[in-house]
């Protein structure tokens, strides 16, 4: 990081050239970079730090993140959407996002603040999102929307993870209320061997329609399948798990 000396009003550059070979974006103005980078402890005046960047950012930030969830997950509720969206766009995310791009190592500091060993997560957010802004005004919308997909798809695919847990039944439950205004229910359509050792064969019903079955060792697990192949049904996917009967080793 850069140290600024808190009587100064100029500032040491600090590596942009490095800095942009770090974030993959060429500037045609550095002194967008250069002001995404600058937190307020380093300037005399709050107008010359990235806070009004951050401000922009933020907004982009969210604009791209609700567009390709809105895409990419055309079966969730809006407010499944926003939970997910709270997660991608929060500071401790942006934070990480940060972190993989080493911008810590470039980040313009007021002395007290360079004298901590680590910038503040809360500053590495900041930056974060000045540095969107900064790509969207110097290459447009575009630019700024690969920037952020580059770092936010991996995030996306983890807070859906987290949030649903791969949790099926769940799914499928929100599913039934939103579209049907029913509850999900599992037929045991079948079981077989020793009383130790039991596979139970269970399908998800939904109102009149009946999904396709699974097999498991469990009537919790076999449910939880069940689910899952009626979630891949009505996304048009390839059920994962066989109705049909399957040795013991699949279980």
């Amino acid at each position: 990081m850069t140290t600024i000396p808190s009587d100064s009003v100029e500032s040491d550059r600090t590596d942009l050239a490095g800095c942009q070979d770090r974030v993959g974006y060429r500037f045609s103005d550095e002194q967008l970079l250069e002001s995404a980078l600058t937190h307020a402890s380093g300037v005399q005046h709050r107008l010359a730090s990235n806070e009004r960047l951050e401000f922009l950012g933020d907004a982009i930030l969210g604009k791209v993140v609700c567009e390709r969830l809105f895409h990419q997950y055309p079966d969730y509720s809006e407010g499944e959407l926003t939970k997910i969206k709270s997660v991608v766009v929060s500071r401790d995310t942006c934070a990480r996002m940060s972190d993989r791009i080493g911008m810590s190592e470039f980040m313009i500091l007021g002395k007290g603040m360079a004298s901590d060993p680590e910038v503040p997560r809360s500053v590495l957010a900041a930056a974060f999102e000045s540095l969107i802004a900064a790509i969207y005004l110097d290459g447009g919308i575009d630019e700024a929307e690969s920037f952020i997909l580059r770092y936010v798809e991996p995030e996306i695919e983890a807070a859906v993870s987290c949030e649903f847990g791969g949790n099926y039944k769940s799914m499928l439950q929100q599913f039934a209320q939103r579209e049907h205004g029913v509850t999900p229910n599992y037929r045991l359509l079948d079981e077989k061997g020793p009383d130790h050792s039991k596979c139970f064969k269970v399908a998800a019903q939904v109102g009149e329609t009946r999904y396709p079955a699974a097999w498991g060792r469990s009537k919790k697990e076999s449910e939880q399948r069940a689910a899952h192949n009626a979630i891949c049904n009505l996304r048009g996917e390839e059920e994962p798990y066989s109705s049909e009967e399957s040795g013991d080793d699949e279980f």
